[in-house]
């Protein structure tokens, strides 16, 4: 889910021949217009991020069947404000000249700077980091190697709240990590970490000036655990499926709390709550019953208040958005769209 500058979320899904978005008709309100039908021949795998400046960035793989076989390349889009249409969809092409190579290549992951520049980071044929980056004026730069090896799929840019950028990438090998020092500057790989996560679960949130806390499943099916640099992971708890944790920040009865949300072992959502930066302190999970098939989505509306995104196993989606009350109360009739 994103927010509009007008205060609107939008909710976006993957489906055949391209993706489904369903929009608020009125800031933080339960009519929804859609589903509106995106189409995009030969889509593989979808990334949606967002920047300052709230626009909307669709970042795809496509592989298209030609002549001399199947063969992969990566495209972009923007959604300047909600409900509008998407732009054209434009080729970015791919590292990799050869075409058995290049279909080795992962789903794209992305990240906006401060000034508005789209970064889009892929695995490459030999499990290392590839990066293209937007320049000024809409320009793109050549596809650069920024190394590693043994990397998982799910890598995880960020972006923190003075504009910079980095790359969290758990693999073989434990956690690779990618930083810019500086705006505009180059990302650098730091020293690996020897953690363990499962691919696909990790989740980045800022939850202090700089400094981002990593949520992820452990490898060894042990539950959740939190990471922030300079310390050792801590146990969180939660019982997780196999997809991703998700992560905000908001006040809750007048405290600094984190959100998290995960598709539990037994299919269904998972809420967990504590103190931003306080896992230490324990957190509180409920399970709500609420079927989910994939991954949640967690997002704040145009009036602040906590909404939450899941898909059914018959492919509806259904969305609780938090009433008045003690903690974080949802609603517990869901919203099927």
């Amino acid at each position: 889910m994103s927010l509009g500058k007008d205060g609107r979320l939008t909710l976006y899904a993957r489906t055949d021949g391209g993706l489904v978005r369903w929009t608020e008709r009125n800031p933080g309100g339960d009519r929804w217009d859609g589903p509106d039908f995106v189409p995009v021949a030969d889509l593989t795998d979808l990334t949606v991020v967002q920047g300052a400046n709230a626009y909307v960035y669709f970042l795809g793989r496509r592989e298209r069947r030609g002549p001399d076989g199947p063969g992969v390349d990566f495209v972009h889009a923007v959604q300047y404000q909600s409900g509008r249409p998407v732009t054209e969809w434009r080729s970015l092409g791919n590292f990799h000249r050869d075409r058995e190579e290049g279909r080795k290549a992962g789903a794209p992951a992305g990240a906006v700077d401060a000034q508005g520049a789209v970064f889009v980071f892929v695995r490459n044929a030999g499990r290392g980091l590839q990066m293209r980056r937007e320049g000024k004026g809409g320009k793109w730069g050549a596809w650069q190697d920024l190394k590693g090896s043994g990397l998982a799929s799910g890598l995880v840019p960020s972006v923190t709240s003075g504009g910079l950028v980095e790359v969290f990438a758990p693999g073989d090998r434990g956690v690779q990590q990618w930083r810019q020092e500086k705006p505009d500057g180059p990302l650098v790989i730091a020293q690996p970490l020897p953690f363990q996560a499962l691919d696909g679960s990790v989740t980045a949130l800022e939850t202090a000036p700089g400094r981002f806390t990593y949520y992820w499943s452990d490898a060894n099916r042990t539950g959740v655990v939190s990471y922030r640099a300079g310390a050792w992971p801590v146990p969180v708890g939660g019982s997780p499926g196999d997809g991703a944790v998700v992560a905000l920040r908001t006040p809750l009865d007048g405290y600094d709390c984190t959100v998290l949300a995960q598709r539990g072992a037994g299919g269904t959502l998972l809420i967990g709550v504590c103190a931003t930066e306080g896992e230490q302190g324990g957190v509180w999970w409920s399970d709500t019953a609420a079927e989910c098939a994939g991954d949640p989505a967690l997002a704040l509306d145009g009036h602040g208040r906590v909404v939450v995104a899941v898909c059914g196993r018959d492919g509806s989606v259904s969305v609780a958005r938090q009433e008045a009350g003690p903690g974080l109360t949802l609603s517990p009739h869901w919203h099927r769209l």
